[in-house]
């Protein structure tokens, strides 16, 4: 709303200097300030709001001893994030771009289910939302946003189901799927990346550490895939696919890492708020939409590598009981291992963002070497 505002008075003589506001990468930098500022100047009002209402979290009785503790302390925190990231959005954002509301569309959408499922354990069942429910609901959401991706003239046809992959020159490699197989992939990835991060908020700011390192890397991604600057196309010097429009999503992804940054003030170790499946699964599904509309659902799997481990040591424990009857893991997921096995939860948490912000740099890393 600002931008279309602020840049029809650029024509002004007094006023020319707005026409600044043009540019992705001007937007980008303002949707990150509006988001953090407005997490910054909200948290407290919101904690209170959450502690006057006895919105607090219950521990699970079989977890780590020192979590016993946190009990009680206010979640649902991810309200925050879905309001800073949603109005950063509104106000930067060009409101004509489909990227930009298709990937807002699916964070809200996902925070929607991940707040019934939070009011539904504070207030009715400490389990949420049956899982059969939660994952039925997401799924209608994805493959509905999935097909109309596929199906509309969101993109070139010659590019629809092109397939990118890491350290491969796009143009050189047109590697294309069946349409079935594509649509199958991309719901894989969204459902995948939400109930990742989900699984990975079990710390204090261990997972939207991550969440933040993730969007400041498709803000690169999705500003190269979409931008021409004075006629030099980044995607074509890069061999990523060009998609025209997408760039508006750096200004989405902007958005994500200032409100993350701003929710990270108040949830670092020892948090003040949790911020519950509201927040974890708009989160995940919100990286999960970026990575199917830049086409880097496989580039996922590097910058998102903490959620995938996390989401691995589960899938292994399972297994591993069922099939042997024995763990290999002291618990899941693989944060609470580090944790009974010595680690102190801080070192536990700034260990995986590390990890998470070497997997970035990897992950830009694959652009130079096609």
């Amino acid at each position: 709303m600002l931008y279309h505002l602020l840049y029809s008075l650029h024509t002004i003589p007094a006023l020319r200097f707005l026409n600044v506001v043009r540019y992705v990468s001007t937007r980008s930098i303002l949707a990150i300030l509006t988001a953090l500022l407005l997490g910054l100047l909200l948290g407290p009002w919101l904690i209170g709001r959450l502690r006057k209402m006895q919105i607090g979290e219950s521990i699970r009785s079989d977890g780590p001893e020192a979590h016993k503790k946190k009990a009680g302390t206010p979640t649902m925190g991810g309200l925050l994030i879905l309001f800073c990231v949603s109005v950063a959005t509104l106000c930067w954002c060009d409101l004509t771009n489909r990227f930009v509301w298709i990937a807002l569309i699916v964070t809200v959408s996902f925070g929607a289910v991940g707040f019934l499922d939070d009011y539904r354990k504070l207030r009715v069942s400490k389990k949420g939302l049956p899982g059969k429910v939660k994952l039925g609901l997401q799924a209608i959401i994805t493959v509905a946003v999935v097909a109309y991706i596929f199906g509309s003239n969101l993109y070139d046809p010659s590019l629809r189901f092109r397939v990118a992959l890491p350290l491969l020159d796009f143009n050189k490699y047109p590697l294309e799927m069946f349409a079935p197989v594509y649509y199958v992939l991309a719901v894989l990835v969204i459902l995948g990346a939400s109930h990742a991060v989900n699984l990975t908020d079990g710390l204090d700011g261990l997972a939207i550490g991550p969440v933040i390192v993730s969007a400041g890397t498709f803000l690169i991604l999705s500003y190269g895939a979409g931008t021409i600057i004075k006629g030099f196309n980044i995607a074509e010097y890069l061999k990523i696919p060009y998609i025209p429009g997408s760039g508006e999503l750096a200004v989405f992804c902007g958005a994500l890492a200032g409100a993350g940054v701003g929710f990270l003030w108040y949830n670092t170790y020892p948090a003040q708020v949790f911020m519950g499946d509201v927040g974890s699964l708009s989160l995940g599904g919100a990286l999960g939409t970026l990575a199917v509309l830049t086409k880097n659902e496989f580039t996922l799997v590097i910058i998102g590598g903490v959620f995938v481990a996390e989401t691995v040591s589960v899938m292994l424990q399972v297994a591993s009981f069922k099939l042997t009857g024995k763990r290999i893991f002291r618990m899941a997921p693989l944060h609470h291992h580090f944790e009974l096995s010595g680690w102190a939860e801080p070192k536990v948490i700034v260990r995986f963002w590390i990890i998470s912000i070497s997997l970035a740099i990897l992950a830009l890393a694959t652009l130079k070497v096609r």
